[in-house]
Protein backbone atom coordinates (compact mmCIF):
# COMPACT_ATOMS: atom_id res chain seq x y z
CA UNK A 1 0.00 0.00 0.00
CA UNK A 2 1.08 3.35 -0.75
CA UNK A 3 0.51 6.67 1.53
CA UNK A 4 1.18 10.29 1.75
CA UNK A 5 1.98 11.14 5.12
CA UNK A 6 3.72 14.35 5.88
CA UNK A 7 4.25 15.05 2.74
CA UNK A 8 6.42 11.49 2.15
CA UNK A 9 5.98 9.02 0.09
CA UNK A 10 5.39 5.75 2.44
CA UNK A 11 5.14 2.37 0.92
CA UNK A 12 3.92 -0.84 3.52
CA UNK A 13 2.67 -3.87 3.58
CA UNK A 14 0.13 -4.20 6.13
CA UNK A 15 -3.08 -6.62 7.16
CA UNK A 16 -5.86 -4.29 5.61
CA UNK A 17 -7.13 -4.28 9.24
CA UNK A 18 -4.44 -2.20 10.79
CA UNK A 19 -5.78 1.08 11.76
CA UNK A 20 -3.98 4.32 10.40
CA UNK A 21 -2.46 4.13 13.97
CA UNK A 22 -0.95 1.22 14.15
CA UNK A 23 0.42 2.19 10.30
CA UNK A 24 2.27 4.91 12.06
CA UNK A 25 3.56 3.43 15.34
CA UNK A 26 4.55 0.21 14.38
CA UNK A 27 5.05 0.24 10.67
CA UNK A 28 6.61 3.61 10.01
CA UNK A 29 8.10 4.97 12.96
CA UNK A 30 6.10 7.51 13.50
CA UNK A 31 5.31 7.72 17.28
CA UNK A 32 4.34 11.32 18.15
CA UNK A 33 0.50 10.26 17.81
CA UNK A 34 -0.23 8.18 20.85
CA UNK A 35 -2.48 5.28 21.28
CA UNK A 36 -4.34 5.94 24.68
CA UNK A 37 -7.57 4.28 24.50
CA UNK A 38 -7.54 2.69 21.35
CA UNK A 39 -11.80 3.10 21.22
CA UNK A 40 -11.46 6.70 20.01
CA UNK A 41 -12.55 8.46 23.13
CA UNK A 42 -9.28 10.26 24.26
CA UNK A 43 -8.05 11.78 21.46
CA UNK A 44 -4.74 11.08 22.03
CA UNK A 45 -4.31 9.68 18.27
CA UNK A 46 -5.78 12.72 16.88
CA UNK A 47 -4.53 13.17 13.13
CA UNK A 48 -5.27 15.39 10.20
CA UNK A 49 -6.54 13.38 7.12
CA UNK A 50 -7.22 15.27 4.03
CA UNK A 51 -7.10 18.81 6.74
CA UNK A 52 -9.79 17.09 8.76
CA UNK A 53 -9.00 15.79 12.54
CA UNK A 54 -9.90 12.14 13.00
CA UNK A 55 -9.23 9.74 15.73
CA UNK A 56 -7.04 7.52 13.92
CA UNK A 57 -7.15 4.39 16.42
CA UNK A 58 -10.58 3.95 14.44
CA UNK A 59 -9.55 4.38 10.72
CA UNK A 60 -8.44 1.76 8.96
CA UNK A 61 -5.06 2.70 7.30
CA UNK A 62 -6.27 1.08 3.94
CA UNK A 63 -9.11 3.78 3.72
CA UNK A 64 -6.42 6.22 3.64
CA UNK A 65 -4.40 5.35 0.65
CA UNK A 66 -4.79 8.30 -1.79
CA UNK A 67 -5.50 11.04 1.35
CA UNK A 68 -2.81 13.88 2.52
CA UNK A 69 -2.27 11.85 6.10
CA UNK A 70 -0.51 14.30 8.91
CA UNK A 71 0.99 13.43 12.16
CA UNK A 72 2.40 15.61 15.34
CA UNK A 73 5.36 15.08 13.35
CA UNK A 74 4.71 17.04 9.89
CA UNK A 75 3.68 20.07 12.02
CA UNK A 76 6.87 21.49 12.82
CA UNK A 77 10.43 20.91 14.02
CA UNK A 78 12.42 21.65 16.48
CA UNK A 79 13.90 24.28 14.87
CA UNK A 80 10.76 25.57 13.30
CA UNK A 81 7.77 25.04 15.58
CA UNK A 82 4.35 25.26 14.79
CA UNK A 83 2.45 28.05 16.16
CA UNK A 84 0.34 26.12 18.13
CA UNK A 85 3.50 24.23 19.34
CA UNK A 86 5.43 26.97 20.50
CA UNK A 87 1.94 28.42 21.92
CA UNK A 88 1.72 24.78 24.13
CA UNK A 89 5.21 25.39 25.61
CA UNK A 90 4.61 29.11 26.88
CA UNK A 91 1.21 28.70 27.94
CA UNK A 92 2.10 24.81 29.70
CA UNK A 93 -0.15 23.33 27.90
CA UNK A 94 1.67 19.93 27.92
CA UNK A 95 2.06 19.09 31.08
CA UNK A 96 3.03 15.55 31.09
CA UNK A 97 2.72 15.74 27.24
CA UNK A 98 0.90 12.16 26.47
CA UNK A 99 -2.06 14.16 24.98
CA UNK A 100 -0.16 17.01 23.36
CA UNK A 101 0.30 15.53 19.73
CA UNK A 102 -3.40 14.61 19.75
CA UNK A 103 -4.77 18.11 21.29
CA UNK A 104 -2.46 20.30 18.97
CA UNK A 105 -3.64 18.18 15.63
CA UNK A 106 -7.10 18.37 16.91
CA UNK A 107 -6.72 22.61 17.49
CA UNK A 108 -5.05 22.69 13.76
CA UNK A 109 -7.95 21.31 12.17
CA UNK A 110 -10.22 23.25 14.60
CA UNK A 111 -9.03 26.16 13.68
CA UNK A 112 -9.15 25.57 10.13
CA UNK A 113 -13.35 24.23 11.01
CA UNK A 114 -13.91 28.07 12.15
CA UNK A 115 -11.57 29.56 9.42
CA UNK A 116 -14.03 28.06 7.32
CA UNK A 117 -16.81 29.02 9.07
CA UNK A 118 -18.24 25.71 10.43
CA UNK A 119 -20.63 25.96 13.53
CA UNK A 120 -20.21 23.75 16.32
CA UNK A 121 -23.06 23.01 18.72
CA UNK A 122 -21.83 25.70 20.95
CA UNK A 123 -21.86 28.08 17.95
CA UNK A 124 -24.56 31.15 18.64
CA UNK A 125 -25.53 30.66 14.83
CA UNK A 126 -25.03 28.64 12.14
CA UNK A 127 -23.32 30.94 9.76
CA UNK A 128 -20.14 30.58 11.74
CA UNK A 129 -18.49 30.75 14.73
CA UNK A 130 -16.75 33.00 17.18
CA UNK A 131 -13.98 31.52 18.78
CA UNK A 132 -14.63 32.27 22.97
CA UNK A 133 -13.58 29.86 25.48
CA UNK A 134 -16.98 27.83 24.99
CA UNK A 135 -16.17 27.58 21.60
CA UNK A 136 -13.21 25.85 22.00
CA UNK A 137 -13.90 23.84 24.51
CA UNK A 138 -16.71 21.96 22.74
CA UNK A 139 -14.55 21.59 19.44
CA UNK A 140 -11.61 20.33 21.51
CA UNK A 141 -14.17 18.42 23.68
CA UNK A 142 -13.08 14.65 21.90
CA UNK A 143 -9.07 15.32 23.59
CA UNK A 144 -8.76 14.59 27.31
CA UNK A 145 -6.20 15.84 29.19
CA UNK A 146 -5.47 13.34 32.43
CA UNK A 147 -3.51 16.17 33.96
CA UNK A 148 -5.91 18.93 33.44
CA UNK A 149 -4.33 21.15 31.40
CA UNK A 150 -7.58 22.19 30.12
CA UNK A 151 -7.21 26.09 30.59
CA UNK A 152 -3.73 26.48 29.37
CA UNK A 153 -4.59 24.38 26.42
CA UNK A 154 -8.02 26.93 25.60
CA UNK A 155 -5.69 29.74 25.99
CA UNK A 156 -2.85 28.25 23.79
CA UNK A 157 -5.40 28.20 21.22
CA UNK A 158 -6.92 31.62 22.10
CA UNK A 159 -3.48 33.15 21.36
CA UNK A 160 -3.05 31.42 17.94
CA UNK A 161 -6.51 32.27 16.52
CA UNK A 162 -6.22 36.26 18.08
CA UNK A 163 -2.66 35.97 15.82
CA UNK A 164 -4.02 34.55 13.16
CA UNK A 165 -7.45 36.33 13.23
CA UNK A 166 -5.16 39.74 13.42
CA UNK A 167 -3.37 37.90 10.38
CA UNK A 168 -6.61 37.43 8.19
CA UNK A 169 -7.91 40.80 9.03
Amino acid sequence: MHFTINGQSHEAEVDVRTSLLDLCREHLGLTGSKKGCDHGQCGACTMLVDGRRINSCLTLAVMHQDDEIVTIEGLGTPENLHPLQSAFVRHDGYQCGYCTPGQICSAVGMLDEVKKGWPSHASADLTGASLDNAEISERMSGNICRCAAYPNIVDAIREVADASAKVDA
